[in-house]
């Protein structure tokens, strides 16, 4: 009696299996939309590609279609959609008949269409796709439309012999190689081909008519192969005719130049020729320093045109100075390097000490009278570590800023400099607890000065606006600058302006040199170089992370410098300046302390008796342990 029941179980188990693998079938296809939908990380299509994607022939996606609860065609054409799509992206889709990406911004190779063999319709056009066409395209059988244009797509194209594909382009793309010779391909017109590396004609072709040449394309569709080398020797002559004319343009401009210097050159006096020759046979020419000679003869000659404002303005007794401007136009000169708030070289007078000339640039529209009060400002803050100005040239070309020539140069070069070398002096832990303690009481002075009318009074606090004079003495630079500079540049060149409040809110205050100053710390303590004063070209580290990383994992004892971690009885004194260094960077301004708060602190940190470096190799006294108890 219960035999006839057996194949209404069999009927029930099947259709049970069917219906688990199509909702299986449904999930994958969903998972992949999915993958792609995270690639494009459109606003879009985040909010709109939820829920069911398909029910029977009806798509809740956009730009989805569905049959029979599978989906059939993506188009999303026009949609300013980037990212770059994965390979495999379209393998769970088996059922898909039209793929459209025309005019986004999708870049990688093109995808595998191998797990696809219903497709019909691929328009990939108008993207940034590169690489190869894929191979996986000739398993299309029933491929009708291609159309691949307007990439930058690479390699050869492949033998489409499909007798279904009726609409195939790949012009403006980087192809090379021969056309095949394929039925198919003969088919289409130049068109289909333009813009892409010159093509030959394939050897089992009989006929001309499937070889289109993108560099001279006939009206036949016939080229010669000479052709595109005649037309690389045109082009070589068109540029080096061009190139003779803009150096005898050139060389007439230079010529001009120099006639209009010597002519301005000439005083009202004859005896002053004489000694305005002795000037020009003086200047020390040096093929790598002669741009500052020319420079110092330029502002000369641009300061005639004002006499009361194009001369050297001394900040103090002008006869204590002892030099004028023709001293040093005389001087012979060499480049210092290219700062952010102009170019710096070093002046050495006869018989005097040399200077730096600070040649500023990218500065507001001053008058006279605005520029002379922020100098006036400048000017008005004294203090031990900070370098005085000691004379400025005004005229409506040019401004320059006179200072006395630190002989130790500045802290980054006798931080990073000489690494690995045996020349190298290493900087103990007294000389930077010396530095530190020098440069706080600086900003200090800054941040407590009345005169000071910057929200930011430094800005632009890095080792190499910290100089030493001959006494390693620190001397800060640079200080009152930004009141000078049109706005948008201090922006992106200064230290401040890369705080974290900056880059979240577009703020700054006293607490952003206060940022300035830990990020000094840091490159102190550590020696390593920061990536907010690395010359430009050069990479550095973001110290505040790697730092807070390093309290973090708890291999606190590899961050200090090998030239001071070896000096045991200085473990406790870099530990503190360490945590002053780690408040100073925090990233709520209001957790920092202020500059006497540091300075105060910093003044109870006590210098080590010696140099001494022993190893640490059983000293505890900068373990990790030891760091986290004091923090």
């Amino acid at each position: 009696m219960e035999s006839p029941q057996f194949p209404k179980y069999l009927l029930f188990v099947i259709l049970f299996s069917l219906y688990s693998t199509s909702i299986a079938q449904y999930e994958e296809e969903r998972d992949a939309l999915y993958a792609v939908k995270h690639t494009f990380n459109d606003p879009f299509l985040n909010d709109n590609w939820n829920g069911l994607q398909c029910y029977e022939n009806t798509s809740f996606w956009y730009g989805i279609q569905c049959t029979n609860g599978r989906v059939t065609a993506i188009l999303l054409e026009s949609k300013g959609l980037s990212g770059k799509i994965n390979a495999d992206a379209f393998v769970l889709l088996s059922e898909l008949v039209t793929l459209s990406f025309k005019n986004n911004s999708l870049s990688g190779n093109i995808m595998d269409f191998s797990s696809n063999p219903k497709l019909k319709d691929i328009d990939l056009s108008k993207n940034m796709f590169d690489g190869p066409i894929s191979r996986s395209l000739l398993s299309l059988n029933l491929l009708e439309s291609l159309q691949l244009q307007d990439n930058h797509l690479t390699g050869p194209i492949l033998g489409f012999d499909q007798t279904s594909l009726t609409s195939f382009n790949v012009s403006n793309n980087s192809i090379t190689g021969p056309i095949p010779g394929t039925d198919t391909l003969r088919s289409f017109s130049s068109a289909s081909y333009s813009s892409n590396g010159p093509y030959m004609c394939d050897d089992s072709s009989n006929s001309s008519s499937g070889c289109y040449f993108s560099e001279n394309e006939t009206a036949g569709g016939g080229g010669s192969k000479k052709e595109p080398v005649s037309t690389v020797f045109i082009v070589f002559d068109v540029l080096g005719l061009l190139a003779g004319i803009l150096l005898l343009f050139l060389y007439c401009k230079k010529s001009r130049q120099l006639k209009k210097l010597i002519q301005k050159y000439q005083l009202e006096e004859k005896d002053e020729d004489d000694l305005e020759m002795e000037r020009m046979s003086n200047f020390h020419y040096n093929e790598s320093k002669d741009e500052s000679v020319i420079i110092s003869a330029e502002v000369n000659n641009r300061s005639v045109t004002n006499e009361e404002k194009g001369k050297l303005i001394f900040m103090g007794d002008e006869d204590q100075a002892g030099f004028d401007l023709n001293d040093l136009l005389r001087a012979s000169a060499e480049g210092l390097g290219k700062g952010l708030f102009g170019n710096s070289y070093k002046a050495t007078l006869d018989g005097r000490p040399s200077v730096v000339v600070k040649r500023l640039r990218d500065l507001k529209p001053l008058s006279y009278d605005e520029f002379t009060e922020v100098v006036r400002i400048i000017t008005n803050q004294k203090h031990p570590n900070l370098l005085p100005l000691l004379a400025y040239f005004y005229s409506n070309d040019e401004k320059l800023f006179l200072y006395r020539y630190a002989m130790n140069g500045n802290l980054f070069n006798r931080l990073h400099g000489g690494r690995g070398t045996r020349d190298r002096i290493p900087l103990r832990w007294n000389s930077r607890l010396a530095i530190a303690r020098g440069v706080a009481r600086a900003m200090e002075y800054l941040h407590l000065n009345p005169n000071s009318k910057c929200i930011v009074p430094h800005g632009n606090l890095k080792p190499s606006n910290i100089l030493l004079d001959g006494n390693d003495n620190v001397l800060i630079s640079d200080y009152g600058l930004a009141s000078l500079v049109a706005v948008p540049i201090v922006a992106q060149r200064l230290v401040a302006f890369k705080s974290p409040e900056y880059q979240h809110s577009k703020r700054i205050s006293m607490k952003s040199d206060v940022w300035s100053y830990g990020c000094f710390l840091l490159e102190l303590l550590t020696g390593r170089l920061s990536a907010h004063s690395a010359p430009p070209g050069i990479n550095g580290v973001d110290l505040c992370s790697w730092v807070h990383r390093a309290v973090r994992e708890e291999w606190t004892a590899e961050i200090f410098d090998i030239e001071i971690s070896v000096q045991r009885s200085a473990a406790p004194g870099m530990l503190k300046l360490l945590q002053i260094a780690i408040r100073c960077c925090d990233k709520i301004p209001e957790k920092r302390p202020e500059m006497t708060e540091i300075v105060r602190e910093i003044d109870s940190i006590k210098a080590v008796d010696s140099d001494d470096s022993d190893e640490l190799s059983a000293d505890q006294s900068l373990t990790d342990e030891s760091f986290s108890a004091n923090a």
